[in-house]
């Protein structure tokens, strides 16, 4: 009797588990970044203040291709820029792989990548990300907005510690 009552209780807060879970996941986010992307994310998650702010699609200063591929690897892997540049990502998914570019600072990226590695069906969506499946390409505006040193990676779990992460200068 006591089994199956446990076994029902643990059925009826299931749901609610979940619903803590994404709360979890918006908590230990909120100082990340926020807004929407092109990409296949749909849940804001913050602001990345220190890095920047989404830019404005009739101010881009320039365009930047950017490669992403099963090798876990980021085509320029280094970027540099001037601060208050609004910077044009086009994103290409050269992989059989949905893979991801979000620009944040190490510390950000990896708290996240930890974040998706627990919870792999994770879905947000941020003007500082991108996600796109195989074969797939997309744009990411972005406003550089301070000088110094950043970072970007794809946080699909164990692609960042397979390596896939890249550099953004701004001067």
């Amino acid at each position: 009797m006591k089994t199956e009552m446990l076994m029902l209780a643990t059925l009826a807060l299931a749901p609610i588990a979940v619903y803590a879970h994404d709360g979890e996941h918006q908590g230990m986010m909120s100082g990340m970044m926020h807004g929407k992307s092109e990409g296949a994310h749909a849940q804001d998650v913050g602001h990345a203040d220190g890095i920047g702010k989404p830019g404005n699609p009739n101010k881009v200063s320039r365009a930047i291709q950017v490669v992403m591929s099963d090798d876990m690897r980021f085509t320029p892997a280094s970027i540099g820029v001037k601060r208050g540049e609004t910077i044009r990502f086009v994103v290409r998914n050269a992989g059989s792989i949905k893979h991801e570019m979000v620009i944040g600072t190490m510390a950000e990226l990896k708290q996240h990548a930890a974040l998706m590695r627990r919870f792999p069906r994770m879905e947000h969506s941020d003007p500082n990300m991108i996600t796109l499946a195989p074969g797939k390409s997309g744009e990411l505006i972005w406003q550089f907005t301070r000088a110094g040193s950043f970072d970007f990676a794809c946080l699909q779990p164990g692609h960042f510690e397979a390596g896939m992460v890249g550099a953004v200068s701004v001067k």
